[in-house]
C-alpha cells in the first residue's frame, strides 16, 4: 500500500477513507502478532508512516514504574534509540499528553511551546509539525503515547487526530497485554532464581551442620568411647586413680558434646521460641549479645511459626552484623503488630554505609552486612525488608510481614 506524500503547503487528511479502513485492518491484524512490546511498537510505527503522509513515528510506552515513558518503537533511523529514551510523566510534550490524557497538535513553532523539551537523540528540530496522542485502554488506563512528525508543515485535521486515537486504542490493548506478559515472565524468572537461592542456602546449611556434627559431636563421642574403654581396663587392673581420671575426662567430653548438640539444634530451630514466644525470644537474643547495649521495645504478639522463625533469624543476623561491623555503641530492637502487619526494626548508631553504592551493605573488602540472606528470609514469608543507612549515621533494618488470618 503506497500513498503520495503531499507537496509543500498542501493540506489534507492523513489517509483517504479507503486507506483508513485498510490501515485499521492492518493494525488489528498486527495486534495479534505476539506478546512482545518492542516488535509490536516497531511495526505500529512502520505501518503508520507507510500508510500516512508522515515522516517518522515514535511509540512511547509507560514503563513498569508507571512514572515515565520509554521509547519502545520508532521508524529508522530512530529505532536505534529504542529503550534509551525515557520521559518522566509531565516532561515534554509526550509527558504532558501522558499526564493529561489529551492530544496535542503542533503544526509549527514547537520550540516556542512551553511544553516542548528537545530530545537530541530524536532530532526534534528536524521536523516542523507533530501530533501526540495518548494510547489508552478502557476504563481510562494509560498505556503510552503515539507521536507522528513531518518535515514539512502539516495541519492535522480533527479527523486525523481521531484516526490516530483509534489506532492508539487498538494498539494499547495489545501493548498492555505484552507488558503484562513481560512482567509475568520476569516474575517467573525471579521466582525460579529465588527458589534456586533457597535450595542452595538450604544445602549450604545442611553441609555446615553435617560438618559441625562430624567435626564436633562425633569426635567428642569417639573420644568419650576411648576414655570409657580406658576406664574399664583400669578398673579391671585395679587402678582406681586411673579409673577416676578417665571418668573425669569422659564427663567433660560429654558436657562438650551436649553443648554442641544444643548449638546444632538451635541452628535448626531456636528452642527459645517454644519456651518464651517471639517477644521473649527477641529479648533473650538481645541479652545474649553482650558486645553491644541493646534497648528493646517488644509487643507480646504471636505469629505463625514460620514467620516467628524468620523474624528471629533476621534479628539475630542484624545484631551479629552490628557487633561485627557497625562499630556502634548502642542498638534498638523493636517488634510490634499494627495495621495488619508484623513489624520488626533493628537500628544502631554505628558507622553506617552508602545504600546507593552498596545496597546490600557489603563493602569492597567483602566484610559487609550480608543483608541478602535476610532479604530472602523476609520474602520467603511474604514480607519486605528495607534498609536505611548513610555513612556516619547508623543503620536501620525494617521488616514488614502482612499478617494473614
Amino acid at each position: 500500500m503506497t500513498h503520495q506524500r503531499p507537496g509543500p503547503g498542501l493540506v489534507r487528511g492523513l489517509v483517504d477513507p479507503d486507506g483508513e479502513v485498510a490501515l485499521l485492518l492492518d493494525v488489528i491484524h498486527l495486534t495479534a502478532s505476539g506478546p512482545q512490546v518492542e516488535p509490536l511498537a516497531a511495526e505500529v510505527a512502520r505501518l503508520i508512516t507507510d500508510a500516512t503522509a508522515t515522516d517518522v513515528c515514535f511509540v512511547h510506552v509507560l514503563d513498569d514504574t508507571e512514572n515515565a515513558l520509554t521509547l519502545a518503537g520508532a521508524t529508522p533511523p530512530f529505532d536505534q534509540q529504542v529503550g534509551r529514551v525515557h520521559l518522566p510523566l509531565g516532561h515534554g510534550v509526550s509527558g504532558w499528553v501522558a499526564k493529561h490524557r489529551t492530544p496535542v497538535v503542533l503544526p509549527e513553532g514547537k520550540a516556542s511551546d512551553p511544553r516542548y523539551v528537545p530530545i537530541p537523540q530524536l532530532r526534534g528540530t528536524d521536523f516542523i509539525s507533530m501530533a501526540s496522542i495518548p494510547m489508552e485502554i478502557d476504563p481510562g488506563g494509560l498505556v503510552g503515547v503515539l507521536n507522528v512528525h513531518t518535515v514539512q508543515r502539516r495541519e492535522f485535521l480533527p479527523r486525523d487526530v481521531e484516526l490516530l486515537r483509534v489506532i492508539g486504542r487498538l494498539v494499547a490493548g495489545a501493548l498492555n497485554q505484552a507488558r503484562l506478559h513481560r512482567r509475568l515472565a520476569a516474575r517467573e524468572r525471579m521466582h525460579e532464581q529465588f527458589v534456586e537461592q533457597v535450595i542452595a542456602t538450604q544445602e549450604a546449611e545442611r553441609r555446615r551442620m553435617a560438618a559441625d556434627i562430624h567435626d564436633g559431636i562425633s569426635q567428642r563421642l569417639i573420644s568419650l568411647s576411648y576414655h570409657l574403654d580406658a576406664a574399664s581396663h583400669a578398673a579391671g587392673g585395679g587402678e582406681p586413680a586411673e579409673v577416676s581420671a578417665q571418668l573425669v575426662h569422659a564427663r567433660d567430653l560429654l558436657g562438650l558434646a551436649l553443648d554442641e548438640a544444643r548449638s546444632a539444634i538451635g541452628g535448626l530451630r531456636p528452642p527459645v521460641l517454644d519456651d518464651l514466644g517471639l517477644a521473649g525470644g527477641l529479648a533473650s537474643l538481645a541479652r545474649s549479645t553482650p558486645q553491644i547495649e541493646t534497648e528493646v521495645e517488644l509487643a507480646d504478639h504471636r505469629l505463625p511459626e514460620h514467620v516467628e522463625i524468620a523474624l528471629y533469624r533476621i534479628a539475630q543476623e542484624c545484631l551479629q552484623n552490628i557487633a561485627k561491623h557497625a562499630r556502634a555503641s548502642s542498638a534498638t530492637l523493636r517488634f510490634d503488630v499494627r495495621d495488619g502487619a508484623a513489624l520488626l526494626e533493628v537500628s544502631d548508631d554505628g558507622v553506617g554505609f552508602d545504600t546507593a553504592t552498596a545496597p546490600t551493605g557489603s563493602d569492597p573488602d567483602g566484610r559487609g552486612y550480608g543483608l541478602q540472606s535476610m532479604v530472602e528470609r523476609a520474602e520467603l514469608v511474604g514480607g519486605r525488608l528495607h534498609v536505611r543507612s548513610r555513612p556516619g549515621a547508623g543503620t536501620t533494618v525494617t521488616v514488614t510481614v502482612p499478617r494473614r488470618p
